[in-house]
This record gives C-alpha cells, sequence and structure tokens, in this order.
C-alpha cells in the first residue's frame, strides 16, 4: 500500500449534478432590473468527457471525474459499455496495489459509524481511502435509501477519502461487475485501502467476499440471542470479527461477547488459509480498538502475501469476475435482442393465462434468440 503518490485533489464539494447555482449580480445592457442580485438556474455543459479526460483525471484525483469514471461504468446503457471497457483497459496497469476490505454486519451494528471512525483513523496516518457503499434499492425507483456520505459526513469532507454509495437496483448480480470495476477505477486513483460496505442481507456477502482481500464482520455486544440467529456461514466467511459499540457501559459485556464469538470461531474452518480468525472489541465513539483493528489488518496482510495466498486469492477472484461477466453479458444481449423484445410481451400475457408453458415460451424466446435453432 504505497504512500507516494499524492494527487492534487480537486475541490472536495465538487458535485457531478446537471444544474448549479449562478449568482447573478452584473448589469445587462438594456436590462436595468437584473441589477437585482438572486440565484437562478443555469444549464450545466452536458457534455460527457472522453476517455483520455476521464483517465488524466482518475489518474490525477480529481473527485468529480472519479465520480463520473465510477458514473460511466456503472451505467447499463447500451452505449456506454465499450467506452467503459475502454476507459479500465487504459487504468488496468495501474491497478491491484490497494487492499480490498468488505465490511458487513447484523442490522444495527453501526456499520457506516464504523466505517468513517476506522477511514478517519488511516487517513490521519497518511493513507488514502475510498468507501464502496451497496446501499438497499428502492424496489419502486431503484435508487438508493440510505445516503452514505451524509451517515459519513466527516469522512466525506476528508481530502483522502472519496465515499461512493452505489444501489443495487434491487438485484445483486450487477455488484459483480459494478463493484468490481468501480474498486479498479478507486486503486488507479491511488487509494490505499478500498473499504467495501455491503447490505448484509445473505447473498451480498458472499458476492463481496469473492471480490476482497479480507471480509470483517461487525457484531454486538450480548452475543445470546444473537449468536442463535446468526447463520453459521456468514461467520465461516470472517477473517476478523469486531465486536462493535465496545464503551461505557457496553465495555464488560463485550468483552465477554468477544470471549463467545472465539470460543464458536475455533470450531469453524478459517475463512483464510493459514489464518486463524478472532474477535476483538472496538468503540467507534472513543475510538478504543481501532489501532488494534488496523494492525490486526496489516499482520493479515503480511501472513497471506508471505504464505502465496494472497496472489491466489486474487487470481481466483479474478476467474470468478470473467465468468460473472459472461453472464451478464448473456443477460445483457438476451434482453436486449429484437426478436427477444418483440415477443416477450406476448409470450408473457401466454404463461399467465395458462396457455403455455414456462418450458416452450423459454424455448420460444431461444429460437429468436439463436436463429440457428430453427
Amino acid at each position: 500500500m504505497g504512500k507516494d503518490h499524492k494527487p492534487e485533489w480537486s475541490d472536495p464539494h465538487t458535485h457531478d449534478s446537471c444544474f448549479s447555482f449562478v449568482r447573478r449580480g452584473e448589469e445587462l445592457e438594456g436590462h436595468p432590473a437584473a441589477i437585482e442580485k438572486n440565484v437562478r438556474f443555469q444549464k450545466r455543459n452536458t457534455t460527457e468527457p472522453s476517455v483520455d479526460v476521464l483517465y488524466d483525471g482518475v489518474l490525477n484525483g480529481d473527485r468529480s471525474l472519479i465520480a463520473r469514471a465510477i458514473t460511466l461504468v456503472e451505467s447499463n446503457a447500451e452505449q456506454h459499455f465499450q467506452k467503459a471497457q475502454e476507459l479500465l483497459k487504459k487504468l488496468l496497469p495501474k491497478t491491484g496495489k490497494s487492499i480490498r476490505i468488505g465490511i458487513t454486519g447484523v442490522p444495527g451494528a453501526g456499520k457506516s459509524t464504523f466505517i468513517e471512525a476506522f477511514g478517519m483513523y488511516l487517513c490521519g496516518l497518511g493513507y488514502r481511502v475510498a468507501v464502496l457503499a451497496i446501499d438497499p434499492s428502492s424496489s419502486i425507483s431503484g435508487g438508493s435509501i440510505l445516503g452514505d456520505k451524509t451517515r459519513m459526513e466527516q469522512l466525506s469532507k476528508n481530502r483522502n477519502a472519496f465515499i461512493r454509495p452505489s444501489a443495487t437496483g434491487g438485484k445483486l448480480g450487477g455488484v459483480h461487475r459494478k463493484t468490481r470495476e468501480a474498486m479498479l477505477i478507486c486503486e488507479s486513483a491511488g487509494f490505499d485501502i478500498i473499504l467495501i460496505e455491503t447490505v448484509g442481507v445473505g447473498q451480498s456477502e458472499v458476492i463481496i467476499r469473492d471480490m476482497v482481500d479480507l471480509f470483517m464482520l461487525l457484531v454486538l455486544t450480548g452475543a445470546g440471542d444473537e449468536l442463535q440467529g446468526m447463520k453459521k456461514g456468514i461467520m465461516e466467511l470472517a477473517d476478523l470479527i469486531v465486536v462493535h459499540k465496545a464503551d461505557g457501559a457496553n465495555k464488560q459485556r463485550a468483552e465477554h461477547t468477544r470471549q463467545e464469538y472465539n470460543r464458536i470461531l475455533h470450531f469453524l474452518q478459517p475463512a483464510t488459509k493459514g489464518w486463524v480468525t478472532r474477535a476483538y472489541p472496538c468503540s467507534s465513539i472513543t475510538f478504543e480498538g481501532i489501532n488494534e483493528i488496523w494492525r490486526v489488518i496489516q499482520n493479515f496482510e503480511v501472513t497471506v502475501k508471505s504464505s502465496g495466498v494472497f496472489e491466489e486469492r486474487r487470481r481466483i477472484q479474478a476467474k470468478e469476475w470473467l465468468y460473472s461477466m459472461i453472464t451478464d453479458q448473456l443477460h445483457f444481449l438476451f434482453y436486449h435482442h429484437k426478436g427477444v423484445k418483440r415477443a416477450l410481451p406476448k409470450l408473457e400475457n401466454e404463461v399467465i393465462s395458462g396457455e403455455m408453458t414456462v418450458a416452450t415460451a423459454v424455448e420460444t424466446l431461444f429460437e429468436y434468440f439463436l436463429p440457428t435453432k430453427r
């Protein structure tokens, strides 16, 4: 995790919106009333930046262009796909130098609070931190409903940090491509540590586990009832368990919870070969335990790199990415096929009305998609 490259950051308050407020106070010839100062909307130039402009902007740490580059790779528009892939191809040699950390937790565990405290601590050490927060989405609008920038107000203002909330759109499939590609853009921009916050609902943990180096699970004090309801599978994914909110009256209970988790972890299969997963108490309010969490992560990095597990995991992840991209591309091509788009509504109605079986409808659609079958 190099700290030599220190790009000149643009204004942290730069926004990539379509409109900007402009204060007009100058006198316009023939219009004396325009002397009055008022705020009006003025439409910005909506011309999309070229691949070269985005490339240079990302390498120079321009937050606005980093955001626009991520927006490009997240786009589902057909015309953006090739442009996004061209940009990623240029950026790829600049990637791979960060440590990628996935963070999940039970509801109420305080993931965003922890990420802000942990991120501020790391920024204080001189590291650059990028946070990719995968939000649950409205099933109606498809938009993000959590707004991590508002929940991480201090961190979002730090010049060494970058936060990108990203709605899942109600589907987890796109997380494979979009989060990975956003992560590569952040690495190209010189961020040393990438934190990926999951929605914390089942399948997303498995997806994120497959794209990070270390996976962290946040839990609460008073493990009894929580342990009963926690799936064993999620604990087996974790390289590190953080017993959060270990402060005040909770401090003693946190220690008891830590011991309880460590007893259970003793009987579970390690998430990473050659590494023993342990639980540690931590408070994002007092910052107590934050430095210990970072020390453990550094030890993890040294251990897995020296054993070869780090490179092996990244090779496997690249392979998984390949297959997930194949699936995503086939999905895209199928539903954008003219014949399929034309036939699908009619076949859908026939299936709903019981006039046609699902298997027959699928076979018919694939005859449109693969005309050689005809």
